[in-house]
């Protein structure tokens, strides 16, 4: 019973090695209590240099990334003598006691990360790594992982009671069970002090509240986007830019509110990733607020297909008929109505008449019948 009970304690913590902070979803059976996406793992870092040995350089390093719960990691140094290794559970500097944690990265990489991430790779300011974690630490931090998803019901219940307008979202225990921090969002300011003194009388720990937004919210509560995947902040976002309705606009969407918005109620984080393309590209396109004039009538800009480089025309009180023209040839004709000349029609330049498909610049030859 005995060996049962270790094995099965070993599998619970490796489990835990791979899900805390990453993308998991509950399973049906007890034994897949997690079954983790190692490929999404928000809190993962590839390491390009993992083939790259350089003892000399890794000593001189002495710092390492440590990942737990939440999306929150952080860089701690460590003493000369200590060989870390990414996946290996640890027990660094807390305030106050000790937080228990995983390395998420090791060696050259951490000082790139550094730089990256802080600016500087200093490391006078940093945590630091006590020791590699003991049986003892592991047994401890396990059980109060066990009893977060029971504290965070049991919190709401409390700050229901009291009536304030918040929502508790998840709750993370420090590794020594010292100090537990409560995730909430609110839409107004919140006075919670009573709140915390009954949360320290329940829970008997330190009580630290911290306020996320409503995206980090859907980031914990996980989903399916219209896409089809899985939501983008609960698989591999591990920050958030802010999201204006310019990008909709940029990529010539239709502003629907419920179109535009996703499962947060904020604008989707997706409508930034391809605006750059956009704006690069819109800059290749002439001003949509000068008419086209030909001898047939003057033509209005109706819309773009901007990947497409074409540009949609329409003649005035004619809108039904509407005429895609490629980019390089609304430019020519703009060209030429500068200099007080108009094409016969526009119906020439359209895509739809292959005869003139390979007019790009005004310099073919037979442009000269067109005006």
């Amino acid at each position: 019973m005995e060996k049962e009970d270790i094995k099965e304690n070993i599998s619970h913590q490796n489990n835990i090695k791979r899900s805390r902070g990453c993308c998991a979803v509950s399973g049906s059976k007890p034994e897949d209590l997690f079954v983790n996406q190692l490929r999404c793992c928000k809190l993962s870092a590839h390491d390009w240099l993992t083939e790259h040995n350089n003892p000399a350089a890794k000593s001189q390093i002495g710092a390492v990334e440590v990942r737990f719960k939440n999306g929150r990691k952080d860089f701690y140094t460590f003493p000369g003598e200590m060989d870390l290794k990414k996946g290996e559970i640890v027990a660094v500097e807390a305030s106050p006691g000790h937080d228990i944690g995983i390395v998420s990265l090791a060696g050259e990489l951490v000082d790139i990360q550094m730089k990256r991430k802080l600016g500087s790779t200093n490391k006078s300011g940093l945590k630091r790594v006590f020791r590699h974690a003991r049986s003892a630490d592991i047994e401890k931090w396990l059980e109060v992982i066990d009893i977060e998803n029971g504290t965070m019901l049991r919190s709401r219940t409390i700050a229901a009671g009291l009536n304030l307008e918040m929502k508790i979202n998840d709750v993370e225990y420090q590794g020594d069970k010292t100090k537990a921090i409560f995730y909430y969002t609110a839409n107004d300011r919140v006075d919670f002090r009573e709140l915390i003194r009954k949360l320290a009388d329940a829970f008997k720990v330190r009580i630290e509240m911290k306020q996320i937004g409503v995206r980090q919210e859907a980031a914990k509560v996980g989903g399916i986007g219209p896409c089809g995947r899985e939501l983008c902040c609960s698989s591999y976002m591990s920050s958030f830019s802010s999201v204006s309705t310019n990008s909709a606009r940029i990529q010539q969407l239709s502003l629907n509110p419920q179109k535009l918005a996703g499962q947060c109620g904020k604008l989707k984080c997706c409508l930034n990733y391809e605006v750059d393309d956009y704006i690069e590209t819109l800059q290749d396109f002439p001003d949509s607020s000068v008419p086209l004039k030909t001898k047939k009538g003057t033509a209005y800009y109706i819309k773009s297909e901007v990947f497409k480089k074409t540009m949609w025309y329409a003649y005035s009180g004619d809108s039904n008929n509407m005429m895609a023209i490629p980019v390089s040839k609304v430019k020519y004709i703009i060209k030429l109505n500068k200099k007080g000349k108009f094409p016969a029609e526009l119906e020439k330049f359209a895509e739809v008449n292959t005869h003139v498909d390979n007019i790009d610049d005004g310099s073919s030859k037979d442009l000269t019948g067109y005006i």
